[in-house]
């Protein structure tokens, strides 16, 4: 338990931090899986919107903290690959 009044106040904002982490990894991901199954179905107009949906989760996650920004610019861009390779650069 806390000490401090400073160090209760961390410890609650800590675990504020991390549900909204966790929640947003979690929306990231999701993007991730839907966009793929898209992907696997050939399904044209879902992955357009899904493409980018998943890029604006995924760098604002990035900026946030959640994920490094290699990491994340890494996946865009291989999924964005997946993408150009599936349905050419339509």
């Amino acid at each position: 338990m806390a000490q401090h009044k400073s160090a209760a106040k961390r410890a609650r904002q800590s675990v504020k931090k991390n549900a909204i982490n966790t929640a947003r990894k979690s929306k990231v991901r999701t993007g991730e899986k839907t966009l793929l199954k898209a992907i696997k179905d050939k399904d044209a107009k879902a992955v357009k919107t899904l493409l980018s949906a998943y890029t604006s989760q995924m760098m604002k996650a990035a900026q946030k903290g959640v994920f490094p920004k290699a990491n994340a610019t890494r996946k865009i861009g291989r999924l964005s690959a997946a993408v150009h390779k599936a349905f050419g650069s339509k």
